[in-house]
């Protein structure tokens, strides 16, 4: 396993929407899976796109244990996923690893289900709601080119990119 560069806010890829996997043979899959799961477990995050990595295919992880649980880790992989059925908004406070440092309060479908395949290529079904539900949503909007601040107000997003940079230069002073 290796630890991977996370693509940070304004990088060109993680404006454009990624591609579909098809291989599902492919034994790059496993070694990928792997350093982005260490690489989220390290940032530390509950999910992480591919082309958050540098990488624009249509691959998500997540895992919203405790990152001090680390015994009963519970990796969520998703390839080509995508959104069939939500419900109603709720107000949920994002973060993302590409933005690190600051957050927003976001609109989110409490429950999503969301079709995808699994590392053999089956197409699979989740229903789910809560903090999984947002992390999916997140993540999915990572792999359409669009990141949480997209969302936001002008205004809004102008603060949160604002003092985005404003850590970026004080993390590069010091």
């Amino acid at each position: 396993m290796a630890l991977l560069d996370i693509v940070t806010y304004p990088k060109k890829i993680l404006a454009q929407k990624t591609l579909p996997i098809t291989d599902f043979k492919n034994k790059r899959w496993d070694r990928l899976i792997s350093d982005m799961a260490e690489t989220m477990y390290n940032a530390p995050g509950i999910g992480l796109a591919a082309n958050q990595i540098g990488e624009p295919l249509r691959l998500a992880i997540i895992d919203i244990t405790s990152s001090e649980d680390t015994a009963n880790r519970a990796l969520h992989v998703f390839f080509n996923p995508k959104i069939l059925e939500k419900s109603k908004q709720i107000d949920f406070e994002e973060g993302c690893l590409s933005l690190p440092g600051v957050s927003a309060p976001t609109r989110r479908y409490e429950e999503v289900v969301v079709e995808f395949q699994d590392r053999q290529g089956n197409k699979k079904k989740l229903h789910t709601s809560g903090l999984l539900a947002v992390a999916l949503q997140h993540e999915i909007d990572h792999l359409e080119g669009r990141l949480y601040i997209d969302q936001l107000s002008t205004l809004k997003k102008d603060l949160v990119i604002k003092r985005f940079k404003k850590l970026q230069s004080m993390k590069k002073s010091s």
